[in-house]
């Protein structure tokens, strides 16, 4: 780590401790996370069916639910893999307002009191705590307008740890970044592990140059905050999630024979191989691995 990237890790973690003196941590843990992925109703069975056999997963039965605390109708699957899990959400109604701008859903420990901590380092209760059939949900919005759904379930969820923890992949402004970083960091107990201000630009599509690139971990999993002036060619800014997987060739090859499209070819990036996939209904998913 030079100099400079030492000096912004430092301030990134200098501006939390008094918020962590006065929140508890609430997550439970990153195999209970999920992105959230809203399709069209017709295309939610090519669109599962092509997830789960890309990344070796496993679906639940698709129910009719409400998962809103106004009236509205969704079918609603989740599908758990080694490298992350999804929630699905095919919508029989208008899809009500904030639903559909939220990121991803973090299971924690209970609702109101991560509410309050969201508060507590800088967010806005965008959705405030409602009951669904099986527990109960809030949607915070963070700085630079990263939503994020907070649920909890009546009955404890058990799952096992993951094999690869995906990252969330958050694009933002520079105007915004540190504000996320010093907040998200502060509600979540995380630290920042790098901060790097000269990235290679080929991480996002372009041919030379440089971006400034922030990783983040925490009892909810990895983060990845993308700090671009927008200037994107598709689809880089529409992933929401960047999957790690033990084998990136085979991944797409499962991705390419289950109807899915490689959109951004396997390409070096540092550390890390990575690619761009969308999904039947559109989903577009970052997949990396271990450089060879």
């Amino acid at each position: 780590m030079t100099r400079t990237q030492a000096f912004f890790l430092s301030l990134a973690l200098a501006v939390t401790p008094a918020t962590f003196a006065s929140t508890r941590d609430v997550s439970v843990g990153p195999q209970y996370d999920t992105t959230h992925v809203y399709v069209s109703a017709g295309d939610m069975d090519a669109f599962v069916r092509s997830f789960t056999a890309t990344f070796e997963g496993q679906p639940t039965t698709p129910v009719a639910v409400t998962v809103t605390p106004t009236p509205s109708k969704t079918l609603s699957q989740v599908v758990r893999t080694p490298s992350g899990a999804i929630s699905v959400f095919g919508f029989q109604t208008p899809v009500p307002y904030p639903f559909g701008l939220e990121r991803t859903g973090y299971l924690v420990t209970n609702v109101d009191d991560a509410v309050k901590a969201a508060n507590a380092a800088g967010a806005a209760t965008l959705v405030a705590p409602f009951d669904d059939p099986i527990g109960r949900d809030a949607v915070v919005s963070f700085p630079g307008g990263v939503n994020t759904q907070l649920y909890w379930h009546t009955a404890k969820s058990t799952s096992a740890p993951l094999e690869h923890v995906p990252e969330n992949r958050i694009y933002l402004p520079v105007q915004s970044a540190d504000a996320f970083v010093k907040a998200f960091v502060a509600f979540a107990h995380g630290k920042v592990v790098s901060d790097d201000r000269k990235a290679s630009a080929v991480e996002i599509g372009r041919s030379g140059g440089t971006y400034r690139r922030i990783r983040i971990v925490s009892g909810f999993g990895k983060a990845t905050v993308l700090v671009t002036d927008g200037h994107l060619d598709w689809p880089y800014g529409t992933e929401l999630t960047g999957y790690e997987v033990g084998d990136l060739d085979a991944t797409l090859r499962r991705a390419r024979d289950s109807g899915a499209t490689v959109v951004v070819a396997a390409h070096a990036e540092g550390d890390r191989r990575a690619a761009m996939v969308r999904f039947p209904g559109g989903y577009v998913a970052e997949i990396h691995g271990a450089a060879n």
